[in-house]
This record gives C-alpha cells, sequence and structure tokens, in this order.
C-alpha cells in the first residue's frame, strides 16, 4: 500500500516545532537560570534554508522566540533591558520572511514601543517608518498607530505630523479618518492655515466619497475658517 501524503497542516506544524527547536537550542546554551542579552537574529540566509520553504511558519518562530526573551528561565527580563537594536533585527527578519503579515509591525508599535524610554520608542516607530515605505498600501495602519504613538505618548506633534502626512499622499486606499489624522494633528500644533490646506485638499481630491465625510471635513473647514484671523484694518 502507497503511503498517505502528510496533510500540509501537520507538516507545517512539524517544521515550525523543529525549527523552533533548533533556534531554542542553538540560541540558549545550558545555563544557570537567570536573564541573558537577547542574541543577534539568525541571518536572513540561514533562516530561509531552515524554513524548509515554510517562511510564514518561521516568521511566526522568529516573533515566539524573541517574545520569549520577556519572561526567560524564571527570570523577568525588563523590555528596557534589552537590546532595541537586536530587537529591530528579529522583526526585520520575521518581516522578510512574511512581509504579508501584521504581526512583526503590531509588535513594534503596540508593546516594545509601550516602554517608558523615548530613545527606544523612536527605534519602533522609525522601523514602523521603514517598514511603510516600502509597502504603504498594506503598511498604513501600522504608521497609524505610530503617529498616534508620536503624538500622545512621545508628544512629538511634528514627528506624528510627518507619518499622518505620509499616509495621507501615500496610501490612497486608507480610510478618510487615517488621512484625515494630519489636519487634526496641524490643528493641535496651531497650524491653522496648513490644517485648512490639508482639508481643502481632502475635499478636492475626489479620493473621499462618503457624503458623512464629505460633509466633516465641509464643517470642519467652515469653523476654520470663522476663527481665521481677521487682517488689521487699515
Amino acid at each position: 500500500m502507497a503511503a498517505r501524503p502528510v496533510p500540509r497542516g501537520v507538516a507545517l506544524a512539524l517544521v515550525a516545532a523543529l525549527a523552533a527547536q533548533v533556534l531554542w537550542h542553538g540560541l540558549h546554551p545550558l545555563q544557570p537560570a537567570a536573564a541573558t542579552d537577547l542574541p543577534p537574529a539568525p541571518p536572513l540566509a540561514v533562516l530561509r534554508l531552515a524554513s524548509l520553504g515554510e517562511d510564514t511558519a518561521l516568521a511566526r518562530v522568529l516573533l515566539l522566540s524573541l517574545a520569549a526573551y520577556d519572561d526567560q528561565a524564571g527570570a523577568a527580563l525588563s523590555l528596557r533591558a534589552l537590546d532595541y537594536d537586536r530587537v529591530v533585527t528579529w522583526l526585520e527578519r520575521a518581516l522578510a520572511l512574511d512581509p504579508r503579515a501584521g504581526a512583526p509591525l503590531a509588535t513594534a508599535s503596540e508593546v516594545y514601543a509601550a516602554v517608558p524610554d523615548a530613545a527606544r520608542v523612536r527605534t519602533m516607530l522609525a522601523l514602523v517608518e521603514r517598514a511603510f515605505d516600502a509597502d504603504p498600501a498594506r503598511r498604513w495602519p501600522w504608521l497609524t498607530q505610530a503617529a498616534l504613538v508620536a503624538r500622545h505618548r512621545l508628544h512629538d506633534l511634528p514627528l506624528a505630523r510627518r507619518y499622518a502626512r505620509a499616509i495621507r499622499l501615500r496610501a490612497p486606499g486608507a480610510p478618510a479618518w487615517a488621512r484625515q489624522m494630519e489636519a487634526f494633528v496641524l490643528e493641535e500644533m496651531d497650524e491653522r492655515e496648513a490644517a485648512r490646506a490639508v482639508i481643502g485638499a481632502l475635499l478636492q481630491g475626489g479620493q473621499i466619497t462618503d457624503p458623512n465625510e464629505l460633509r466633516f471635513l465641509a464643517r470642519r473647514l467652515e469653523e476654520l475658517d470663522r476663527t481665521r484671523p481677521q487682517p488689521a484694518a487699515k
């Protein structure tokens, strides 16, 4: 009797388990239970070879291996103790293995950007921006999150505006609320003329077709016009 082929799901699970075991033992030599430094991420070429064609599964393994450093061998490791340059490399490797995945960028913008350290937060936001530059149509949600982090956590309005502007100009498929972010940030910066210009561009661009969104933007433009400083009488 001919052997029955192994179902793809089972094969995928076996590959993921094997890859996880190889990575774990290769990167975690036997040692006393203590928090250790995050090692450099394996080279991408090595990872592709180890994946046996299952790059998506191995990308998930990399994220799980990275997350394991938050709680190692009974010793908690603060996010602030991690080498964030190495964290970036691990996340970039996962993204390279599975470019369609959102998990690496969600992890960067929501988990590692939550650390109370402005420099490390900026490192994560820079990673998200670079990833957005490579694929704006698919990765605008995480640049939106980066804009919110820059605005509310870093209180860096110019940085938030830069991210929001990139979404408006380079992600036409993003929903209206995401493309309107730049105008709101500009208002918060008290750059009302620039906010008016952005709202005007959104109204005239033809990309927003929802009547409710158009009415909302028109009302915002009217409010900005009403509060516009009048020239002094001669």
